[in-house]
C-alpha cells in the first residue's frame, strides 16, 4: 500500500514547538545550525546500520531507509534553495513533491549503506553552507510557489526541523 501524501503546511514549525519531536525554533541559534544538521545526519546514518531498517512500522509510515533517503534529498533541495537565496533577489523555489520523489527515487529499494553515505555527504554540504552564510545575508528572502516566504535563516531552521524530526521518527 502506498504512503498517503503529506499535504500539511509545516511552516508553523518556524514559530512554535513541534509536539511530535519537541523541536523548538526559539531554541535554535544560527551559529549552531551546522553542528545540529551534522548531528541529525549522524543519527540517521547510525540508524541505517540497525535492525529493521527496511521495515515499515505500519502501512502508513515510511521505513527508516525511506526516511533516510528523504533526509538526503531534503538536504540537497534545501542547499539548492539556500544557494538561490544567496545569489538571487527574492527567488521563487521550484516545487518539490517529496512523496513523488520517494516513488520516483525508489526509496524503499535503495541500499541502506549507500543511503547512509549519501546522507553524510548531503548533510555535511548543507551544514558547511550554513556555517558559511555571510552575516549580512541571514535576512535575504525567497518564497515557495504557494507564497510562503522564507529567509536564509528560516529556511535553515525549517530544514533543521525536518532532519531532527526524522531522526526522531526512526529511533529504535
Amino acid at each position: 500500500m502506498p504512503i498517503e501524501p503529506d499535504t500539511k503546511d509545516w511552516t508553523w514549525v518556524l514559530h512554535e514547538r513541534c509536539p511530535e519531536c519537541g523541536f523548538d525554533p526559539l531554541d535554535v541559534d544560527r551559529d549552531d545550525l551546522g553542528r545540529r544538521i551534522r548531528h541529525a545526519a549522524a543519527a540517521m546514518h547510525q540508524r541505517m546500520h540497525g535492525e529493521g531498517v527496511t521495515e515499515r512500522p505500519d502501512e502508513a509510515t515510511w521505513s527508516p531507509l525511506e526516511y533516510a533517503a528523504h533526509v538526503r534529498d531534503v538536504c540537497r533541495v534545501m542547499q539548492g534553495r539556500l544557494e538561490q537565496l544567496l545569489h538571487e533577489d527574492d527567488p521563487e523555489f521550484a516545487n518539490w513533491d517529496q512523496d513523488q520523489a520517494a516513488i520516483d527515487g525508489g526509496y524503499a529499494g535503495q541500499e541502506p549503506e549507500h543511503v547512509a553515505a549519501e546522507v553524510d555527504v548531503a548533510a555535511t554540504s548543507l551544514a558547511n553552507a550554513a556555517d558559511a552564510v555571510p552575516s549580512d545575508a541571514w535576512g535575504r528572502p525567497g518564497r515557495r510557489s504557494n507564497g510562503s516566504v522564507f529567509t536564509v535563516e528560516t529556511l535553515l531552521v525549517y530544514a533543521l526541523h525536518d532532519l531532527e524530526h526524522h531522526a526522531f521518527d526512526v529511533q529504535p
